[in-house]
């Protein structure tokens, strides 16, 4: 994956993409912060491809809260910018799971742990980070999850 990002540095230079340039850096800079914080737990010599995709969800999740602030102060090019950065970002995320495809597996891992409270929502939650890392909204699945074992 850092392979990927750097191509993709190298290639929007040559193309003079500022926004692209711009963004796949923060994504870098990000990156390398999260190395050394994991060197100086002597957890190794970097972070991986896994902790790579959370690093890119946490970035697309600050966008979005960034872009419904703008919108609401009427700062709309201040939101276009934080959304072209949502889709370059997004560019390096797998395929999200639609919202029919989350509610089908919240409900399947529900009944395989046999989960019946809310006690049981932290291994409900772990299943899930398992099985769809980088690929599902876990705010979204949370919510999901707590209604169902609620209700």
């Amino acid at each position: 994956m850092r392979e990927q990002l750097k191509t993709m540095l190298t290639t929007s230079l040559k193309a003079g993409e500022k926004r692209r340039v711009a963004t796949v850096r923060l994504i870098l800079a990000a990156i390398k912060d999260r190395d050394i914080a994991v060197r100086a737990e002597g957890r190794g010599s970097g972070v991986g491809d896994d902790e790579i995709l959370a690093i890119l969800q946490k970035m697309v999740k600050q966008r979005r809260e960034s872009t419904t602030l703008y919108l609401e102060g009427g700062r709309l090019e201040l939101a276009a910018q934080e959304e072209e950065e949502i889709a370059i970002i997004g560019e390096f995320l797998p395929e999200q799971v639609e919202a029919e495809e989350l509610a089908a597996a919240v409900a399947d891992i529900v009944a395989e742990m046999g989960a019946a409270s809310l006690k049981d929502m932290g291994g409900v939650m772990a299943q899930l980070k398992e099985r769809y890392a980088g690929r599902m909204d876990f705010a979204q699945a949370a919510g999901l999850v707590k209604s169902r074992l609620s209700g």
